[in-house]
């Protein structure tokens, strides 16, 4: 911080404190609430006064994006206000006599996420002055004196929480990442001491995490969104952890699909929980049902969580008791007696919301959990019991495992969309780098070092290194962490077999250090590393003049994706993740489901090339295997537009010369072209299975193989457009497809759409796009990689050549504990 920016914050709560000081009582009626007074004279005996903030609603419509700048513009805010001031203050309201107190008028900053300290009068909250673009942790009296600066920096600072040994744990943006499928930042865990000093990481997710909150056991309960090979909008709920971040697990959801567990907090006197359970996806705000949650059922058990209401959602629940819960809702304080029953207790008049409200009283310190991290450590060791104690494992024999493909999940340092864009067609949203292998021995065990600080996640593979089963989320150790689990997605509830009746064969050695793949890139990109091995096999019968099996496997560039990397996962080629449910059986995903690997064989790949392929779909497939590959609005703009002078533009030839086939409309009848993606969510019933909500589903003869727009504009040669080639006579070169609707090149209409294309071409190259011939790193990557320290202030990608997988690999090394070395090969220039 700057000294004179320290000025004037400090200036800034000194006046603060006196206006809070010298802020009189604000008229409120005494509340005489039924559910209010019988609470009060129970489970609230205590309680006297409770303090809330006011803000303004954000606009955007997710549950966590609130804080800092979209990615596309820096100008443009997510925190409430958007960049205009907003209407927050810090409150005390008493119970029992209606008197209100301003505790801290934020006079246009934001005030968020109080809690009271163990001593029932100091306040820990985050606050944004006015004029400024971070929130940080503050401290305040509950008399409204003594506003204290804790953490600085530019960074956001939120969702904090006391420990039991008075260090702070609090959600930050540190971490330097954006939210793999939005626009807005990622906030991981973080702690530190009530000086703002020692700040660890105690977190490796990739994506967010949100209100934790302390155990009677000192174990930290908070919310945990990951979507590793699965659905981006369907888990996001409750986990728990020690504070020190070791011996993270689930403690409620990840298995079944749908609905943000959030702000959750025990429930004095019981083993239950209360959160708010936002729908869906979650709405903004935190609003949801508070609702009731049990462990003795396991974390698996949908009847174990129980609805406090019906109806209008609340936020930020409290519990005294099962039948006593505080909450906001909109601009009121309420009290859930837990039958139902919603009783307003206080209703604000002012602007503004009503938010986090809590009570001012004393409370004795949870358990204190050992630490268990040794900082000067860069590793940690991980014990697998028994990988063939899965729930979902049929048809899989004790023995066939023989290892474990280590991988890990990658932080984006930018992104633009709310899905994968050039990283994958519906598939991975994060690249995902090759560590290497570990033994698995003959009883299922597994011994092995990993290194810490980084979201890994395991592939079982069998002896010929096809993959048996995918984990589909992500584990993690802290520094010197020993973290051992029972099996492969286990039942929580049953106790394990020891068949072996002793010590587990993996235990009786050292532990396996990862065995990585020698001169080869740990994170693979289809142009480099992909299509030229299709070129070397594939593309002599696969390419727009032979088309053998109507199959394309040319690098050419579509709207988004080569039209190889397209036609791999449109005629069923590759199998990934596909963005569907979690737990997917064995042989579902990965090379052993891929008939590309199985169909490359008969042509005797060297060793390098077959493992090259496998390696690329084990890791998810992606297509651009860097993120500056990632396209900022106005790329995605440019490539809609390309594709828009065609279908679009040439709207009236296509009527006149196609329409007769393939008119706009749903089947039955003529396919639409080109065809629709939007429609294949209506055919989700007819998979015959469980579906992701925006799950990637490719049919047998899927029309979407040769009607994608993806497929049918070629803007590398725009003369080999399938849109071209497919009504084109074969006399004249063309598919003769559609018959001869176009006889030879000469037709009017013919030169028309050949036009159009080239015009798109035009466009998608002046984008500089990831793809094109003059690809360059667009000024967002370059901005945030500056930010991040990674690039030097005054690099400029115009005048200076830049190695963006080089340039990433430092990003991801930034990232890990200082000590440590990498553990493979990093991806080639």
């Amino acid at each position: 911080m700057s000294a004179r920016l320290h000025y004037i914050v400090q200036a800034t709560c000194k006046m603060m404190a006196l206006l809070a000081l010298a802020a009189s009582s604000l008229a409120a009626p005494a509340p005489q609430t039924a559910i209010l007074q019988r609470s009060l004279a129970g489970p609230m005996k205590e309680v006297n006064e409770v303090i809330f903030c006011t803000r303004l609603r954000y606009d955007d419509p997710h549950w966590y994006a609130n804080i800092g700048y979209y990615c596309d513009d820096e100008n443009k805010k997510a925190y409430t206000g958007n960049g205009s001031p907003d209407a927050s203050k810090l409150f005390k309201l008493n119970l029992r006599t209606g008197k209100l107190e301003i505790l801290l008028d934020a006079k246009g900053g934001s005030i968020r996420d109080p809690q009271v300290h163990y001593d029932g009068h100091t306040i820990l909250f985050s606050y944004r002055p006015a004029g400024t673009d971070y929130y940080h942790l503050y401290e305040i009296q509950a008399d409204g004196t003594g506003l204290r600066q804790i953490t600085s920096g530019n960074f956001d600072d939120f969702e904090a929480t006391y420990l039991p040994d008075d260090d702070i744990l609090f959600i930050s943006t540190r971490c330097k990442r954006w939210v793999n499928c939005w626009m807005t930042q990622v906030g991981i865990m973080y702690r530190c001491d009530r000086r703002g000093q020692n700040i660890e990481v105690v977190s490796a997710n990739t994506e967010h995490d949100n209100t934790p909150w302390v155990m009677p056991d000192g174990r930290v309960l908070y919310t945990r969104w990951e979507y590793v090979d699965r659905s981006q909008v369907e888990y996001h709920h409750l986990w728990v952890m020690n504070p020190d971040g070791t011996g993270a697990t689930i403690y409620f959801g990840n298995m079944h699909p749908g609905v943000v567990m959030i702000d959750a907090k025990p429930v004095p006197g019981t083993d239950l929980v209360v959160a708010s359970f936002s729908p869906g996806h979650g709405v903004n705000e935190h609003n949801g049902i508070a609702t009731l949650v049990g462990p003795q059922q396991g974390p698996d058990a949908k009847t174990a969580a129980r609805p406090l209401h019906k109806g209008k959602l609340t936020r930020d629940p409290f519990p005294f008791a099962t039948n006593c819960v505080m909450a906001a809702m909109e601009n009121k304080i309420v009290l859930l007696d837990g039958s139902g029953t919603i009783e307003t207790i206080y209703t604000h008049d002012g602007p503004g919301l009503v938010h986090e409200p809590r009570p001012l009283v004393p409370r004795q310190r949870e358990g204190r959990v050992v630490k268990r991290t040794h900082p000067q450590s860069d590793t940690g060791l991980m014990i697998l019991a028994d990988i063939y104690n899965s729930r979902n494992l049929p048809g899989v024999q004790r023995g066939e495992i023989k290892k474990l493909l280590v991988l890990e999940s990658l932080p984006k340092p930018v992104n633009f969309s709310g899905g994968m864009d050039l990283t994958s067609w519906l598939g991975t949203f994060t690249l995902e780098r090759v560590l290497g292998t570990v033994p698995v021995e003959s009883d299922g065990s597994a011994y092995f070092e990993v290194p810490a600080g980084r979201s890994l996640f395991f592939v079982a593979l069998d002896g010929r290194d096809l993959s048996v089963k995918r984990m589909q989320s992500f584990t993690d150790v802290m520094p010197g962490e020993t973290l051992s689990c029972v099996g492969c997605h286990e039942q929580r509830v049953k106790t394990p077999e020891n068949k072996y009746h002793g010590t587990l064969m993996a235990l009786k050695r050292p532990p396996s250090r990862i065995e990585p793949f020698a001169n080869l890139p740990d994170v693979l990109d289809f142009h480099r590393d992909i299509q030229p091995i299709l070129d070397r096999y594939c593309t002599s019968c696969h390419n727009y003049d032979k088309r053998e099996a109507k199959l394309i496997l040319c690098g050419d560039i579509g709207p988004n994706w080569a039209h190889s990397y397209f036609s791999l996962f449109a005629h069923g080629l590759v199998s990934d993740g596909r963005n569907g449910l979690g737990n997917q059986p064995p042989r579902s995903i990965g090379s052993s489901a891929s008939r590309l690997l199985k169909i490359l064989e008969k042509y005797k790949p060297t060793p390098q090339e077959w493992r090259t392929i496998w390696m690329w779909i084990e890791s998810g497939a992606p297509y651009a295997g860097t993120y500056a590959g990632l396209r900022n609005a106005e790329q995605q703009a440019a490539s809609e537009r390309a594709a828009g002078t065609v279908f679009q533009g040439c709207r009236e030839v296509l009527q006149r010369r196609c329409a007769t086939c393939h008119k706009p409309q749903t089947p039955p009848g003529p396919i639409p072209m080109p065809f629709n993606v939007e429609e294949r969510r209506k055919q989700q019933l007819a998979a015959g299975r469980p579906t992701g909500i925006y799950e990637r589903i490719v049919h047998t003869n899927d029309p979407i193989a040769r009607l994608s727009s993806y497929i049918l504009l070629n803007f590398t040669r725009p003369e080999k457009s399938p849109l071209l080639l497919g009504p084109l006579a074969r006399e004249a070169g063309g598919f003769g497809s559609c018959g001869d609707v176009f006889k030879n090149t000469s037709d009017a209409d013919y030169r028309l759409l050949l036009d159009a294309i080239k015009r798109g071409k035009t466009i998608i190259e002046a984008s500089h796009r990831y793809g094109t011939p003059e690809f360059r790193p667009n000024r967002q990557y370059v901005r945030e990689m500056k930010r991040f320290g990674i690039l030097p202030a005054d690099f400029n990608p115009d005048r200076t050549p830049i190695n963006v997988f080089e340039i990433d690999q430092q990003y991801w090394r930034s990232l890990w504990p200082a000590s440590q070395p990498p553990l493979a090969m990093e991806s080639r220039p």
